[in-house]
């Protein structure tokens, strides 16, 4: 698992580790870190072209070590000054090496540019000078090395405010930062490279993780000699609608390919007769009228996809929520249940999967701060209603009291069409069913869903029912430690 910590974290952190260490040596350690992180990148550091950006801080005092380094090796090593002062020590090491302060046009003749402007310790928008060198060195070709984070990104969210640094790699030190792993910083970090300077034993819990292929591995149900279709998990969905049957099969689709025992549909004729094209392997209860009395034994419950928005809605959500099983909300069942936030309160596990608009109109927020704070909103909307919340965007997490938020790693931008959020409410219902609590239910769900739109898509454009049709492959690259 990868975890990540906030900037509050990491300080209190290194000042415990620095008590113990002579002065500069977490400096130095760094320092050797991004020189040889830099070198990687350059392939031939002799006679390569190296500007540093070099703020008041601590990062600017890594970046002149590092470039310190570099020239020592025969490198042409620049700085840009673009403080009021500069590490003196390191910028003296930096001169001694061989490097010098930089002119006009440093940025257009670099071969690599290590971003040091500033480091966790700030937030909000970047001032003059420092957000015009972010830009230009955004537009020079040469690729950027971001020193911890990039300059404009704030290390405990993930928010962007203003001009930002865009690095090919960030080498963040000492551990992971939160707003590396969550959007929009994360799309401004790049790869993301850990140098290691001691403090694992100085961190606290942290503040947010993300789960590696060989987590979801270990997490998931696997059939074992005893099983049956029963044991390994029977989910009912209410999903669909006579003018959304898509919903209605693509959410028993997902629940299939995810593995669940047995899936029970119920709905309208229209969509009760899509899905039973579809997938034959379903069992199907014709719904006459909202009443989940004649569905049959189940073990969690999907609602919502395509379901509508009206008295027959609010009923069938009324019983499901009504239940002592786990349920998942999704889509309608969410605009539903934002009109009724009663129906939340209940004991038994509830994942809901909202997008940012449908979260908005769940905790009464505006969208824009939602997107633009997507930590923050998820942990306040789980503790304000009291379930677990799979908030899917470019960067999906979820949240559930008192644990670390979880930051999903994969998937890709084809996702963004209709129908893939469907495929992922059967998915996670169907690890509901199997035994999943909600967080595992979600965080798994979402890492297998984003790595089969990545398979499904392969760089090209796809279809919600392309990535049901990818799980398989993703649940066999987990089990083989490929993803």
């Amino acid at each position: 698992m990868r975890t990540a910590y906030t900037a509050d974290q990491i300080r209190a952190a290194e000042h415990v580790l620095m008590a113990g260490l002579p002065p500069g040596t977490l400096m130095q350690r760094a320092a050797a870190g991004l020189a040889a992180a830099c070198a990687g990148l350059l392939g031939r550091v002799y006679g390569s072209r190296v500007v540093l950006l070099v703020g008041s801080g601590d990062n600017g005092g890594d970046a002149l070590y590092a470039g310190e380094r570099l020239a020592r090796r025969g490198a042409r090593v620049e700085a840009i000054l673009a403080g009021s002062r500069a590490h003196e020590a390191g910028l003296a090491a930096l001169l001694r090496a061989g490097g010098r302060v930089a002119g006009p046009g440093a940025l257009t003749r670099a071969d690599l540019i290590m971003d040091g402007l500033v480091g966790i310790g700030v937030s909000g928008a970047l001032r003059e000078p420092y957000a015009g060198l972010a830009e230009e060195a955004n537009a020079a070709r040469a690729p950027v090395v971001a020193v911890d984070v990039p300059s404009g990104v704030d290390a405990s969210t993930g928010r962007v405010q203003g001009a930002a640094v865009r690095a090919l790699v960030t080498v963040t030190m000492g551990a992971v930062k939160t707003g590396l792993l969550v959007d929009p910083g994360a799309g401004h970090a790049g790869r993301v490279e850990l140098v290691d300077i001691g403090l694992g034993p100085c961190l606290p819990d942290p503040d947010v993780a993300a789960l590696t292929g060989g987590d979801v591995d270990d997490l998931l149900p696997r059939p074992g000699k005893e099983s049956d279709k029963y044991r390994r998990g029977v989910l009912g969905v209410l999903a669909g609608s006579d003018l959304y049957t898509g919903a209605a099969v693509l959410a028993v689709g997902g629940a299939l390919r995810a593995g669940a025992g047995m899936v029970r549909y119920a709905g309208p004729a229209e969509p009760v007769a899509q899905v039973r094209a579809a997938w034959p392997e379903a069992v199907i209860t014709l719904l006459d009228r909202p009443s989940i009395k004649d569905v049959g034994r189940v073990q969690a419950w999907v609602l919502g996809p395509g379901l509508g928005t009206g008295d027959w809605a609010h009923e069938l959500a009324a019983q499901v929520l009504g239940t002592g099983l786990p349920v998942l909300v999704d889509a309608d069942g969410l605009t539903v249940v934002a009109r009724d936030r009663s129906l939340l309160r209940r004991a038994a596990p509830t994942l809901i999967t909202p997008h940012a608009g449908e979260l908005a109109r769940l905790i009464r927020a505006e969208r824009a701060d939602i997107e633009a704070a997507r930590l923050q909103h998820a942990r306040a909307a789980a503790a304000e209603l009291g379930v677990t919340v799979l908030l899917k965007g470019s960067t999906t997490v979820v949240a559930e009291e008192p644990r670390p938020v979880r930051v999903n790693p994969t998937g890709t931008s084809w996702l963004a069409t209709g129908g893939t959020g469907d495929v992922l409410s059967g998915v996670a219902g169907a690890l509901l069913a199997q035994g999943l609590g909600a967080y595992d239910a979600g965080s798994c769900a979402a890492y297998l869903h984003g790595l089969a739109g990545r398979l499904a898509a392969d760089g090209a454009p796809l279809a919600a029912a392309d990535v049901a049709t990818a799980l398989p492959a993703a649940f066999r690259a987990v089990a083989a430690g490929g993803a």
